[in-house]
């Protein structure tokens, strides 16, 4: 039985959470009709904030993103990082490999066939330090492109996703980001206005990102159809291309996590390692293999040094600080403003596993073929600018980045072939963080419902057609710019929330751990103190016996345990007669973890030693337990052969033992 059903109370039908999703929708309808009516004011407006913003808080963006990855590498490595995201007996949801698949993709999107070739040049043209198109801007370039792609902004996904997890299915909490904010508010005030004011800010943020991608998607698709068949770039073309890919997107997104996101995902994977092996073997194969492991060197070598590098000793400290607002402070707050929706698919995917791997799969699975993309096709466009004389390759990376990629393939074999297949990857790059953060976005916006139950299909579709409408509308008034600001604005006051995370997650971690072993002490004790009675039952009991011990003994002494508790003033919720395999009872505890005991009727096979001779039916090859457990799982011990007053005895004993833990480790 799995220990996730101890901690559950019946759940409400799933519904909309009408002040989140209303306020939400409207907050980002109003700012879209501003930005639409008043393009040149909301935009002068929102670049003047922008640039105020990075010259005030670039300092803060650049420590609050060191400490995130700081906090969730020592998470893994500490002894928190052996808890399980779910009850002792919980196991995962997908396999290992669907689960590093969809890992993989949830974070990679097609901003990376945007970036790929434009960033490294660009940087290379335009560095914050140093001469321009030198042998040394070539080589910091990747190392910057590697700082914003690498460990930093997948932190903010493993962060995220680690604190919704944790306690939505070890605590019990909606799948939301309000429910991080648990152990420093108390349950009342997160079911409140602090838990939807969280969850309000977070959707608003997240339709931000989801908005910039599907902006950033449309043109990049557009432009490498424009690119593949002449044609000239029109608005109808880009309105063509952007319904397509949302009704493709809402159609995989109505499909579910477990078949339309998990199969675009494989699809992902094997497109793009396909295109990544296409340029490796055909260009300069060598060079690219020792620039890869010299810009790995690169960006482990400066990894401290470029978290915190401000250039504050720059000559021109305008210039620097208008570089460092236009790509690293942007790129923080643009993984902040990712990390909702990410996290919350990643947490959504990884029930049933620990905060060790879930940190370590987050960070390493999709960090080298992110890093290996970025250098690869970083290389071979500084390689063409620089020593093959393709100079308009280099201008269009800074005119037209989303261009850059399908010129970079021009100089391949089977140029048009191969940028199809580039245009056709864009595409289904952007179908999964698209489609999972419709989900995702649907998810945030109800209330009720079993923790790991998606929204309904109908809101799925409502909230891809309000991120296509927005987009249209923005990209149509030549204002999709500000938006791109706004998500750089938006990051600043969501990233305080994350570090509002980071204590919370820290303080259940360390109460749980101390729970756990003070559990694992009295249930040592406990088993020690049953084995003479036990010793004595030498028996392999049928289900038909174990049933009529759980009716006649198991149930009557609940119900009373259950009455003597609720004369002591707690309230109580009894678990009997709704199913006689499990029954039991919870009592919520404001200082923390709830009081559960149940009584379970699990059947295990029995041991070789002792199996049936041949010929027996296999029900007489298995034996029950009348097992009992709490709140963190099963306890390892069988209540058969208990009278009545022993099962009560025990549930009062175990409560006022979890009250006892609770005194010592809340205080």
């Amino acid at each position: 039985m799995s220990s996730a059903s101890l901690i559950k109370t019946p759940a409400e039908r799933v519904r909309v959470n009408s002040v989140v999703f209303f306020t939400s929708t409207l907050l980002i309808l109003l700012l879209t009709a501003l930005l639409i009516a008043v393009p040149e004011t909301a935009g002068r407006v929102l670049n003047e904030a922008q640039a105020w913003l990075s010259r005030s808080f670039g300092w803060y963006y650049m420590l609050v993103i060191g400490g995130y990855l700081l906090f969730v590498i020592v998470l893994a490595f500490s002894n928190f990082g052996k808890l399980k995201l779910g009850g002792k007996d919980d196991k995962p949801d997908f396999s290992y490999g669907a689960w590093a698949g969809m890992l993989f993709s949830s974070g990679i999107g097609i901003s990376l066939l945007y970036f790929g070739a434009s960033e490294p040049l660009d940087h290379y043209f335009n560095p914050p330090e140093g001469a321009p198109a030198s042998l040394q801007a070539a080589r910091e370039g990747l190392q910057l492109t590697f700082l914003h792609w690498g460990l930093h902004g997948w932190a903010i996904y493993a962060l995220v996703g680690l604190a919704v997890a944790y306690f939505a299915y070890r605590h019990n909490q909606p799948l939301a980001l309000r429910s991080a904010l648990y152990p420093l508010v108390g349950e009342r005030w997160v079911k409140g206005a602090a838990g939807h004011t969280v969850d309000i800010f977070g959707m608003f943020v997240t339709l931000l990102g989801l908005v910039t991608n599907l902006g950033i998607g449309s043109m990049q698709v557009s432009s490498g159809l424009e690119y593949l068949f002449g044609m000239q770039h029109s608005d109808t073309n880009l309105l063509i291309v952007i319904l397509v890919m949302s009704t493709v997107a809402t159609i995989a997104a109505v499909s579910g996590v477990e078949n339309g996101i998990r199969r675009l995902s494989n699809l992902n994977i094997i497109l793009f390692s396909g295109l990544l092996l296409f340029v490796l073997l055909n260009g300069p194969t060598l060079h690219l293999l020792n620039s890869f492991v010299q810009n790995i060197g690169d960006y482990l070598n400066g990894a401290v040094l470029k978290t915190f590098d401000l250039y504050v000793y720059e000559g021109d400290s305008d210039k620097s600080e208008r570089w460092l607002g236009l790509w690293t402070v942007f790129y923080w707050a643009w993984w902040i403003s990712w990390g909702p929706f990410v996290g919350m698919f990643i947490a959504r995917i990884s029930r049933g596993r620990t905060v060790r791997e879930l940190v370590a799969g987050v960070l390493l699975i999709p960090l080298g073929f992110t890093l290996a993309w970025l250098s690869i096709f970083g290389n071979s466009a500084l390689d063409l600018v620089m020593n093959q004389g393709a100079v308009e390759l280099g201008r269009t990376a800074l005119e037209q980045p989303a261009m850059s990629i399908y010129q970079l393939l021009e100089h391949y074999p089977f140029a048009k072939i191969v940028v199809g297949v580039a245009i056709f990857v864009g595409f289904v790059l952007f179908l999964t963080p698209a489609d999972s953060g419709a989900v995702m976005m649907a998810n945030l916006s109800c209330k009720g419902g079993h923790v790991d139950e998606d929204a309904p299909n109908w809101l799925r579709i409502l909230w891809s057609a309000i991120i296509t409408v927005v987009t249209i509308g923005l990209l149509l008034a030549g204002n999709f710019q500000a938006m791109q600001t706004m998500v750089v604005l938006a990051g600043l006051p969501f990233s305080v929330v994350l570090v509002l995370f980071m204590f919370g997650l820290y303080k259940a971690m360390k109460q749980d751990s101390q729970v756990e072993q003070e559990q694992a002490e009295l249930a040592a004790r406990g088993r020690r103190g049953f084995s003479e009675r036990l010793s004595q039952l030498d028996l392999q009991p049928t289900q038909a016996i174990v049933q009529r011990f759980m009716d006649k003994r198991v149930s009557p002494a609940l119900k009373e345990a259950a009455a003597q508790l609720q004369t002591l003033g707690f309230q109580v919720q009894t678990r009997v007669g709704q199913s006689r395999s499990a029954m039991g009872l919870r009592i919520d505890m404001e200082e923390g973890n709830p009081f559960v005991y149940e009584v379970s009727l699990d059947g295990y096979l029995a041991a070789p030693s002792e199996a049936p001779v041949e010929g027996e039916s296999e029900v007489r090859q298995r034996f029950y337990r009348a097992e009992v457990y709490l709140h963190n799982g099963s306890q390892e011990y069988d209540l058969m052969g208990f009278t009545p007053e022993q099962i009560t005895r025990d549930v009062l004993d175990q409560f006022e033992s979890h009250r006892q833990l609770l005194g010592r480790v809340y205080s």
